[in-house]
């Protein structure tokens, strides 16, 4: 028989995910609205990450409840405190992922296809997987697997990182005066966005971790 507490850690890990699969379409919708600047891809993105403040307020107030009820030990109250954690960095992701919308639809007809197809493009897919990648850690329940999938999460996150320092440099390069530099320094600072997204999963990746192996809990 299933304990009210297991139930309970259930429910919040539905909620959790219900959160993490909105984050994982708005960002698939953008993949696929940057490549034609697609002003209604992107507007349906902005719908599937709205009330993500009320949503993770509602989860917090659950987890809460979850440890004055139960106060779970060990194991239970690693992935209790993980969860608690990783409502806060879904909650920045779907920011970061507002952010990245505004700023990209403010510039994406100032910068050329090829750039966009070159850099952009593979950058967000990085983060989509990474995003994708990391959900699936809240599903799966082997150490070892986990730990695979968190370095799979790590390469992602590492590619957007590279993909940004090249599409920096690029950018720089086609700068010939002070209206191309604050075009591209705008596009820069939106695929930033893209970037921390990605960088949120695997913050979300480390807290998994840490609820399934233990150790030492970080960023």
């Amino acid at each position: 028989m299933v304990s009210k507490f297991q139930t309970s850690l259930d429910e919040i890990k539905s909620k959790i995910l219900e959160i993490g699969n909105g984050l994982l379409e708005a960002n698939v919708l953008i993949n696929a609205a940057i490549k034609t600047c697609d002003a209604d891809k992107f507007q349906e993105a902005r719908s599937h990450i709205k009330n993500i403040g009320s949503k993770s307020d509602a989860i917090d107030n659950s987890i809460i409840k979850v440890l004055a009820l139960y106060t779970p030990e060990a194991r239970d109250l690693r992935q209790v405190i993980a969860y608690l954690k990783i409502t806060n960095e879904l909650s920045r992701a779907c920011s970061n992922t507002r952010s990245f919308i505004r700023g990209f639809t403010a510039v994406c007809s100032d910068v050329d296809v090829e750039t966009t197809n070159e850099y952009a493009v593979p950058m967000q897919s990085s983060t989509v997987k990474a995003i994708e990648l990391t959900l699936s850690m809240l599903e799966c329940e082997d150490e070892e697997e986990i730990g695979e999938i968190y370095n799979d999460v790590l390469i992602e996150e590492n590619k957007t990182d590279d993909l940004y320092e090249m599409v920096e440099r690029n950018l720089s390069a086609q700068a010939d005066g002070l209206k191309s530099f604050e075009k591209f320094h705008k596009m820069l600072r939106a695929l930033r966005k893209s970037g921390k997204i990605a960088s949120r999963a695997i913050s979300i990746a480390n807290l998994l971790v840490y609820a399934k192996r233990g150790g030492s809990l970080h960023n």
